[in-house]
């Protein structure tokens, strides 16, 4: 919004500043992140008078965390409120790219917020049906990955991109569109998954986000396209300005959730920030390198697939429990100790995937 001020510029006065996207970027996080400081305490004595017993504990979850009984969910309010206050604020609303983004963020973080209000409101762990969620998901997924191949460039649309082989284009055709919602609704699920300790999950989500950001400045400007050898998304670039909101907002939530959490982010939080991602990597051509980013989501993800498709076939376990950060928690790591580790390996993971920009 702030955005239109340029029209009042002469081209060499403050109004000015408002055209560049870096300018504006290191606005929106500095907004989100204060909004994150100014609301998050009150809020959390919202969430709390409002649900009484807070986020129901898994009776059949690691026995260290009954301890947790009674802390607040929904805490991914905060940072949706301050990833969409300073994104309206800070980024170019003609920007088609921008809405999709929020489109497919705050349509999943509606999805999470009806699953807690249902158990928070029930005082049970079911919340809503996993059909109804996955129906759901897949819904906005359809709509906006229609959206971002009716707006990508002709040469790339329905193709799909890869990292390091740049100059190779595998062309999905019809198929584009259900592998893009594969992308969305599979990275919602998997950071939805990962949110199982405090503090685990929003860092890692912060990094993959910082990390597709980056790509999106690049791959939205010709001349680092071209001496990267990316292809070229015009208008991609705005969405660090979101990113920028989204870690803001991230690191206000951290403040909070830090162990031990004064809040959880619930799948309020958790189904919103891992559709960003993926509607991020959509949009930017970079689904392979999400992937890569977001190795400890997929990891988390497949430890699940794994446990019960050998539950299943055999009766026994793979791991002692599923999602893996639970298997480190049974044989004996201190939760500050399996959340750190995991931090470093998404951060290694993240410059990883800014590494595949450079080699070819």
């Amino acid at each position: 919004m702030l955005y239109w001020l340029t029209n009042f510029s002469d081209g060499g006065d403050f109004f000015n500043l408002f055209r560049y996207i870096t300018f504006r970027t290191g606005g929106a996080f500095f907004t989100a992140l204060i909004f994150g400081f100014l609301f998050g305490r009150p809020l959390i004595n919202l969430l709390r008078r409002k649900q009484g017993k807070g986020q129901p504990i898994r009776e059949d979850g690691p026995e260290g965390h009954f301890v947790k009984a009674g802390t607040p969910t929904m805490g991914g309010v905060l940072i949706l409120g301050a990833l969409v206050f300073s994104t309206l604020l800070w980024a170019r609303l003609d920007n088609p790219y921008v809405w999709v983004v929020l489109f497919v963020t705050m349509g999943f973080g509606a999805i999470g917020f009806a699953d807690d209000y249902a158990k928070v409101s029930k005082n049970n762990t079911a919340g809503v049906s996993g059909r109804v969620r996955l129906g759901l998901g897949f819904l906005i997924a359809a709509l906006a990955s229609g959206l971002a191949a009716w707006m990508h460039p002709a040469e790339l649309t329905n193709q799909l991109a890869l990292p390091v082989f740049k100059d190779m284009l595998i062309n999905l055709s019809f198929l584009f569109i259900p592998f893009a919602m594969i992308v969305i609704v599979g990275a919602a699920n998997a950071v939805n998954l990962t949110d199982g300790l405090d503090g685990l999950a929003i860092m890692p989500v912060m990094i993959a986000a910082g990390t597709l950001g980056i790509i999106a400045y690049f791959v939205g400007r010709s001349d680092y396209t071209e001496y990267l050898g990316l292809h070229y998304v015009p208008g991609t670039g705005e969405l660090i300005v979101f990113v920028a909101g989204l870690i803001g907002g991230g690191l206000g939530f951290l403040w909070y959730n830090a162990p031990p959490a004064a809040v959880f982010m619930g799948d309020t939080g958790s189904l919103a920030l891992g559709g960003a991602l993926g509607a991020i990597a959509v949009s930017t051509k970079h689904e392979i390198v999400l992937a890569i980013v977001g190795g400890l989501f997929v990891v988390e993800a497949l430890s699940v697939i794994i446990q019960v498709a050998y539950f299943k076939r055999t009766g026994k376990r793979v791991f002692l429990m599923a999602p893996i950060h639970h298997h480190f928690e049974k044989r004996g790591w201190a939760e500050p100790q399996i959340v750190i580790r995991f931090w470093i390996i998404s951060l290694i993971l993240g410059l990883i995937g800014l590494a595949t920009l450079k080699i070819r």
